[in-house]
């Protein structure tokens, strides 16, 4: 049974993380923390600029000095248990500082990670965008062919072959990429390095040039049977094509779909089809990108995109299950500034769902139209208990459950972005590398558990209703042998397993239920001794589960609140995790800055600054909310 002392303790954690947020917010009702991810953006920003030539001397000197600041002499690594080091950020950080004059290529520093990178495989142990960014400033060769042929453009969307097949978010960075590599254009850097052999070993020529894909090439040429008559026309039809894809995705700051890196690949792709460095679409392009820089310790940030919209729905909604009404300024702030970012335009998810209107949310402050299942479940969440005093809250709450009911998959799971996208040629005809976890968008665990706990627990569905026993058994299938499920967007097997024991049990599946029993088990089989738990980002990349062997306090949070979820009194496990859940709280600025969210495996990780707030506040709350309250 749990003690009155600790039940004190959770109300004044949650008091202290209640004030604490609602000081953070801005006056037009939003929050803003910062997105962080690793170096890969700092120094392509720097990369852009010098190719350009802009980039104001503190902006510039702030980006470098961020970079610095995670090097350990010379080697960058993405999150600070990976083994030796992380290739990709070696590289792209060391070259960044160099070609921009920020370090001489004799520095230590540039002679360790130059060293690491060569003694780690060179450009054949670096991730895909790497390769690509070091091919568009010439220190790669392309392949001697397309490795997609540019005529893949010219396919309409419901053909057995389609560049539509790719999900929204790989399309809008693979189009520029065609275009650049249809061209093979690349553009040098100002002031070098002439080449990369310090680091690759090898010279652009000497590098093995990949052979096309035949059997891709042959399927769109069977799927195109014209196109041997006027070949050049077409590839110029093809182009054009992919020029007017990437220019009709532009949001109103100028930038692709409001993310960094397929803006940074933009750019290059516009100037292979001749646009001029000084193009008011370029241009306007940087400067929606430098709206992306935040002050982090160390230095600037460029972020991939901004998350003010993710964090404005989860703070609401977390506030108000603290017991915050929904009638406090702060909660009425927080859904004005939600209902003016509910999409009102149809995009590329229309093509697979047809007939359904636009009502969904996207992740950052200016998308409009690249609306996703997660931000979208949680503006629902902190829409709802609104909906009793206004109507119209209740018309924009309606629109966007339809929508993002709508979005459940044939397979009874819900995706990131699109419906039922993932045919299975990208796996079969496109070569093994990183980004075979991004070409589609499958049902994922996380999604369909959040998607089902706002069913269960919002909606009041339970099993019985077609929708919810849909994704059910699409959660109990693809449960580990382990008991535990691994989660796509978050780290990984602790965020998956929670994500499914709490939409399970929303939907009133017992705690005596088989996959339940075995995720509970699963989940205080991997309890540290200090009554936490930490997951090891290397567990996204083994795609097994890897200890971190510390406590991290988002991830004691998500396992706290789910273990909330399943157990009708605080079982002594539970109490050991809400009691170290407690102490994170209290020493928050001393702890580790561990990413938790994940983007593409072993290359991008992020470290949500607000998730420190957000997560200890839900489970807490919900902890108080089930097993009682003690007044002081």
């Amino acid at each position: 049974m749990h003690k009155p002392e600790q039940i004190r303790g959770v109300s004044q954690a949650i008091d202290h993380l209640v004030q604490e947020l609602i000081e953070k917010q801005q006056k037009d009702g939003r929050w803003t923390f910062c997105f962080e991810s690793g170096p890969m953006t700092d120094s392509y920003m720097l990369l852009l600029y010098e190719i350009l030539g802009l980039g104001k001397s503190e902006i510039r000197e702030g980006l470098a000095e961020r970079i610095l600041s995670l090097s350990d002499q010379g080697v960058w690594k993405l999150y600070s248990d990976e083994k030796d080091g992380n290739v990709s950020a070696t590289m792209e950080s060391s070259l960044a500082l160099v070609a921009t004059g920020f370090k001489d290529p004799s520095d230590p520093v540039i002679k360790k990670s130059q060293n690491f990178v060569r003694e780690q495989g060179g450009i054949d142990a670096m991730g895909s965008l790497t390769k690509v960014m070091l091919t568009l400033t010439g220190y790669n060769g392309w392949p001697h062919h397309a490795q997609v042929p540019v005529k893949i453009f010219l396919l309409p969307w419901w053909f057995p072959i389609s560049f539509f097949d790719f999900v929204g978010f790989t399309r809008v960075h693979v189009a520029p990429i065609l275009l650049a590599s249809h061209r093979e254009f690349t553009l040098k850097l100002p002031r070098g390095p002439v080449d990369a052999t310090a680091w690759t070993g090898t010279r652009p020529e000497e590098v093995k040039r990949k052979e096309p894909l035949r059997d891709l090439e042959q399927k769109i040429h069977q799927l195109l049977p014209h196109a041997t008559v006027n070949g050049n026309d077409l590839s110029r039809l093809a182009e054009k094509r992919g020029l007017r894809f990437i220019l009709t995705r532009r949001e109103s700051d100028g930038t692709l779909y409001s993310y960094f890196s397929s803006t940074f690949l933009m750019v290059f792709g516009l100037m292979a089809l001749g646009y001029p460095r000084n193009h008011p679409v370029i241009v306007q392009a940087i400067n929606g990108l430098e709206h992306f820089l935040m002050p982090v310790k160390g230095g600037l940030h460029l972020q991939e995109t901004t998350s003010t919209v993710w964090d404005t729905a989860l703070i609401s909604y977390a506030l108000q299950e603290a017991g915050v009404s929904a009638q406090h300024p702060a909660i009425q702030k927080g859904v004005r500034y939600l209902l003016s970012r509910q999409h009102v335009r149809y995009g590329d998810w229309a093509l697979r769902n047809p007939g359904e209107s636009p009502g969904g949310w996207g992740f950052s402050d200016i998308n409009t139209m690249n609306p996703d299942l997660d931000d979208t479940s949680y503006s629902l969440r902190a829409l709802g208990p609104s909906t009793r005093m206004d109507y119209q809250i209740f018309e924009s709450w309606n629109r966007g459950g339809r929508w993002a009911l709508s979005m459940q998959n044939r397979d009874g799971g819900w995706s990131a972005f699109e419906k039922n996208t993932d045919k299975k040629w990208p796996k079969v005809l496109l070569p093994a590398t990183d980004a075979r976890t991004v070409w589609t968008d499958p049902s994922t665990n996380d999604l369909t558990g959040r998607m089902l706990e706002w069913i269960g627990n919002h909606l009041g569905w339970k099993q019985g209703h077609p929708v919810v026993d849909r994704a059910v058994r699409f959660l109990l299938r693809n449960q580990e042998s382990d008991g535990s499920w691994f989660g796509r967007w978050g780290i990984a097997y602790i965020y998956g397993t929670w994500a499914a024991l709490t939409g399970l049990t929303a939907v009133e599946l017992k705690h005596r239920d088989d996959s339940i029993r075995r995720g509970v088990d699963w989940l205080l089989s991997i309890q540290n001794k200090d009554g936490g738990w930490g997951e090891s980002c290397e567990s996204d990349v083994q795609r097994k589960y890897i200890p971190l062997n510390r406590s991290i306090l988002v991830q004691t949070a998500w396992a706290v609140d789910a273990l909330v979820a399943v157990y009708d009194r605080p079982v002594p496990a539970l109490e050991a995790g809400v009691f170290r859940l407690l102490e994170m709280v209290k020493n928050m600025d001393s702890l580790e800055k561990y990413p938790t969210g994940g983007g593409l495996a072993g290359q991008f990780y992020i470290y949500y600054h607000s998730y420190p707030y957000i997560w200890p506040l839900v489970a807490l709350s919900h902890y108080q909310k089930k097993f009682g309250k003690v007044e002081n």
